[in-house]
């Protein structure tokens, strides 16, 4: 259990959080949240030992085994699979115990601590580890071939999908994950949201993802100011609770207004009467010892909304058989599109499935290789892009940006405009930042809000945002929600947040296998086709004869006699690898017996007997892994059989 009694949290002059009292019990997933420098890092930066309370304490488990996401990834020649299994410290101490024990001599002592250790390593079922990584790894969007790939081949995000990796390859009791979702798309959250559902241990999760902190989390821990306060559910939960509780300080609040200008009013009456002095003057020491109660306060820093666009022509782009690449490698083929005025369209598809390559096809950022593409008169294309944030000057402010794009606008106006992204003022104070204020030094928010004002100053009638929200914060992410419900134009939105696309767009397209076309459900709907997608690759990968065989039927070429043909010829190979798997499992397993009644026997390890056992136990451990990666195989052409109809 995590333990907060009275605790006081301050980075240099200001304080974070202070008379902080609560109980995290193991088991328990929480979500933190708070505005942005509320202190929610450097909470998790104390957990870890990196900071230490200002006043009171902090009490948790010591033996905790604590996981966290690196921050920096070193450009490693090591292996990605390799970089995901050193999350699991015990299991690489274990295996290089093992790897010197093994090469030294072969003497009784030596026989047993290879045992133990050997031992050790299956109670941590270390022999399915790389297995293991390796299905992390896949959740997290990297291919088969990407697995034994140096770690600097890889980019700066994928590094962070490393780091996220290593993190949940790691056997622990607590886990600390700060805005995991930032790098991801919307099908390795999915994923991960569901296996933070399994993770047994206490998680405590940073994010502004409402639906996934919905999906993960059994509490949550909100600071506001200066106070960190627990609520029981989920974000809606913490949503409802938390309108409940400031409705209610607001009535108290006024109450209390009422109560102390009733009893100033009699101060201001009485204090000069001698019969009434008395009670004047306990009337004030009343008002000095009273607790002030503050007025709730849940102003958002963000307001703004789209200026009005241009008439935008009927249909505003259009694109027929068109293909887009790079270099001599076509990404998407066969592609027919219209735009009209208005439309909201979201993209789906799995990872490299082509989505960034549509938006910055639709943003004239890549040229069709063939096929035709035809733009409406007036059309006014807005891009939003993750690295488009390198394009800011570093060395100018958020108003000097608006004034090198629109030098014809008075100073304030563009002011105004800025303070509605939480860019105010001139000097240092509060937690807006400064409009003047070189950008070099900004945050991955700061920029993205920058970002995003300069694009929305410009009035475009065709809005393309290609992770609009990464960096952005809760208040942020609600704000420019409501401004694209707002806007009058059309959009084509790729988006990990959910809870965006769901409320901003009316229709979804889904890029797979190289082409478009229409998506016909919901998000419910797209998550139940990943799980089925990830189910027919992992078939696939199981049996190739498999896909051809599918594709034989959809193609329609075979008559149903031939079907039932090929049908029965798919199976025939399964069943005969079922079958010799059977009888290698039978023979390993009275081997693995054998080998256990032997080591069980005490006289094994006294006399000339006792050089044997290093050779059995290292015999046993080959034994479990034979027998366990046959059993999954055993359970895999099972499950492939199943697809595949006996009639």
């Amino acid at each position: 259990m995590i333990s907060l009694r009275n605790l006081r949290l301050v980075r240099g002059a200001k304080v974070l959080i202070e008379s902080a009292t609560l109980q995290i019990h193991a088991g328990w997933k929480v979500g933190l949240t708070g505005a942005n420098g509320s202190g929610k890092s450097s909470l998790f930066a104390m957990l870890r030992d990196q900071l230490h309370p200002d006043q009171g304490d902090l009490d948790m488990p010591p033996a905790w085994v604590i996981a966290h996401v690196a921050q920096e990834t070193p450009g490693l020649a090591q292996s990605a699979i390799g970089y995901v299994l050193d999350g699991d410290a015990e299991l690489r101490r274990i295996e290089a115990d093992l790897a010197a024990a093994e090469c030294t001599g072969d003497d009784a002592h030596n026989g047993t601590h290879i045992g133990e250790l050997h031992a050790r390593l299956h109670e941590i079922d270390g022999y399915a580890a790389r297995s293991r990584a390796a299905s992390l790894l896949d959740g997290l969007g990297f291919s088969q071939s990407d697995i034994e790939r140096p770690v600097a081949d890889f980019s700066g995000g994928w590094r962070m999908r490393l780091n996220l990796a290593q993190a949940l390859m790691c056997r622990s009791d607590l886990l600390l994950l700060d805005e995991p979702t930032n790098h991801l798309d919307l099908d390795a959250v999915i994923w991960l949201e569901a296996w933070l559902r399994d993770y047994r241990g206490t998680l405590l999760l940073i994010s502004h993802d409402r639906e996934f902190l919905d999906a993960c989390v059994t509490h949550i821990a909100h600071i506001e100011q200066r106070k960190l306060t627990l609520y029981t559910g989920g974000y809606s939960d913490f949503e409802r609770q938390r309108g409940e509780r400031l409705i209610q300080q607001q009535a108290l609040f006024e109450k209390q207004q009422r109560d102390i200008a009733h009893m100033e009013d009699y101060i201001h009456r009485f204090r000069a009467k001698a019969t009434k002095a008395r009670q004047a003057q306990s009337r004030i020491k009343a008002l000095e010892r009273m607790e002030r109660i503050a007025a709730a306060h849940v102003d958002t820093p963000f307001s703004f909304a789209f200026r009005d666009a241009p008439p935008a022509p009927d249909p505003l782009l259009q694109i027929e058989d068109g293909a887009v690449g790079y270099g001599d490698k076509t990404v998407l083929e066969h592609i027919t599109l219209t735009l009209r005025p208005g439309e909201r369209v979201g993209l789906l598809g799995r990872n490299g499935a082509g989505k960034s390559t549509l938006i910055k096809l639709l943003a004239h950022e890549l040229r069709l290789a063939s096929g035709h593409r035809l733009e409406g008169k007036g059309l006014a294309t807005g891009y939003f892009a993750q690295h488009q944030l390198e394009t800011l000057r570093p060395d100018e402010s958020a108003l000097q940006h608006m004034v090198r794009l629109d030098s014809q606008i008075r100073e304030q106006e563009l002011r105004d405009y800025l303070g509605g992204f939480d860019f105010r003022g001139d000097g240092v104070g509060g937690t807006s930042t400064p409009a003047t204020t070189p950008c070099g030094p900004f945050s991955g928010g700061e920029k993205s809000r920058l970002a995003l004002a300069l694009l929305i100053w410009q009035k475009p009638n065709l809005l393309l945002l290609d992770e609009p929200t990464n960096h952005l914060d809760l208040e942020m992410r609600h704000a420019l929600t409501m401004a694209l419900q707002d806007y009058e134009g059309a959009m084509v939105l790729v988006s990990h947040d959910r809870a965006l696309l769901r409320t901003t767009c009316d229709r979804f397209l889904l890029v797979d296998d190289g082409r478009i076309q229409p998506f016909d459900g919901d998000l419910d709907d797209y998550r139940d086709w990943l799980a089925a997608r990830r189910a027919e690759i992992a078939a696939t990968v199981a049996c190739p004869g498999q896909a051809a065989d599918k594709a034989t039927r959809k193609a329609g070429r075979a008559q149903a006699a031939a079907d039932r043909q090929a049908r029965l010829m798919a199976r025939r190979p399964l069943m005969k690898e079922i079958e010799q798997i059977d009888k290698r499992l039978a023979v390993w397993n009275r081997e693995k017996g054998e080998i256990e009644v032997r080591l069980a026997d005490s006289a094994l390890y006294t006399g000339q007997q006792a050089g044997e056992v290093p050779m059995l136990n290292k015999r046993l451990a080959e034994l479990a892994q034979h027998i366990e990666e046959a059993e999954l195989r055993w359970l895999e052409l099972h499950e492939t059989l199943e697809t595949i109809p006996a009639n």
